[in-house]
């Protein structure tokens, strides 16, 4: 889970709760009292440092009186996958901003390989949110992103004695969903 830092400051900005208010909600979840007040700053700015955990988004969402599901995006991630950046980058745009179901099916129908992937994906997103009580019906793609992973390096036999190399390549593939209100 990554807390959205604009809804967050406005559902604080409507419950008139200044930031040293919410950071003290912070501290029985495990973090000091300085500790807290930067990292809520830090979440708020959108830097997802430190990482949030679990507890501290149950207390930052029990201070302001709402649900964690409404600030909060639900991200699934998969590393090394067997595929370009530039070719599973294609399929995630496709899907960027569509409501959850459409995505799934035109995930399900689509003829690149790299779908199958995204397609996962999503699914380990959708069923974070359903395992923090998100409404599954109101979820919108808000993330969807490829990032370039290693190289494989392989090398093949070519005449008179040389070789020449081949780079297979691999991608992590970032997937976030979020209600949408």
């Amino acid at each position: 889970m990554k807390i959205n830092g604009k809804k967050l400051k406005s559902i604080a900005e409507s419950a008139s709760l200044a930031p040293e208010q919410l950071a003290e909600s912070l501290v029985p979840a495990g973090l000091g009292a300085g500790e807290a007040l930067s990292a809520l700053r830090n979440w708020m700015a959108e830097r997802n440092h430190p990482r949030a955990r679990s507890g501290h988004i149950a207390a930052l969402a029990q201070a302001l009186g709402v649900k964690p599901a409404d600030f909060c995006r639900y991200v699934s991630t998969t590393r090394f996958v067997r595929g370009s950046d530039r070719k599973v980058g294609l399929v995630t745009e496709m899907i960027r901003g569509m409501p959850v179901d459409r995505a799934m099916a035109a995930l399900q129908f689509n003829p690149k390989r790299a779908a199958v992937s995204v397609r996962k994906t999503l699914m380990a997103a959708v069923a974070d949110a359903e395992q923090a009580q998100a409404d599954i019906a109101a979820l919108v793609v808000a993330e969807s992103r490829v990032d370039g992973g290693p190289l494989i390096k392989r090398f093949k036999a070519k005449d008179r004695g040389r070789a020449h190399q081949i780079l297979k390549r691999t991608s992590h593939i970032i997937v976030g969903v979020e209600e949408k209100n």
